[in-house]
């Protein structure tokens, strides 16, 4: 089983590379947009890389705040960016393929839509891996907190056991407790 700080050190990287696809698929739509304006009207999918791409970007950036953050609430908010990245990506490529497929597309933008599609698939595996990284840092999480629970316990067990011991040790003189202080009766 991998330790706690291996699944960081794996979440905080993924993390970093999904922001780094994110950033190159929005530059990349932003190409493509603008390529073409100047050869015909833009059409539905033209954009999806950038909205992919922001997907990504966020995504990343919760990532990188879960490997720093590990409360339960931000690993719920980085596995709901994750699904939302991964349902993006999966769009984004199904828009570039029918793009991609339409015979009025110039040899220039089959370049652009392969690169769009290729971000779009690393996007969708850093996704999944990133959910799967999630729930693993989530299990491991759950059960140091619940070895810290079970060690308190054992520990405040052993101290009244303790106060028991000295309860007992008074020699048959009867205790009395004021304030959380014994002292011996008459």
């Amino acid at each position: 089983m991998c330790s706690s700080r291996k699944i960081l050190w794996s979440l905080l990287l993924l993390s970093v590379v999904e922001v780094g696809l994110g950033v190159a698929s929005i530059v990349l739509g932003a190409v493509g947009i603008s390529w073409v304006r100047g050869e015909h009207k833009p059409q539905q999918g033209d954009a999806s890389p950038v909205w992919s791409g922001l997907c990504f970007l966020v995504c990343g950036m919760c990532g990188v705040l879960c490997a720093r953050k590990r409360t339960g609430l931000i690993m719920i908010l980085f596995s709901a960016c994750c699904i939302c990245g991964l349902i993006a990506g999966i769009l984004n490529f199904q828009f570039v393929r029918a793009l991609n497929k339409r015979p009025d597309s110039t040899n220039s933008m089959h370049s652009v839509h392969l690169a769009a599609m290729t971000l779009a698939c690393l996007g969708i595996s850093s996704c999944t891996l990133s959910t799967w990284l999630t729930c693993r840092l989530a299990s491991s999480e759950q059960q140091r907190m619940f070895l810290e629970r079970e060690h308190s316990l054992h520990h405040s067990h052993e101290m009244t056991e303790k106060q028991d011991v000295l309860d007992n040790s008074s020699s048959g003189i009867p205790q009395i407790s004021y304030n959380g202080h014994s002292t011996a009766s008459p």
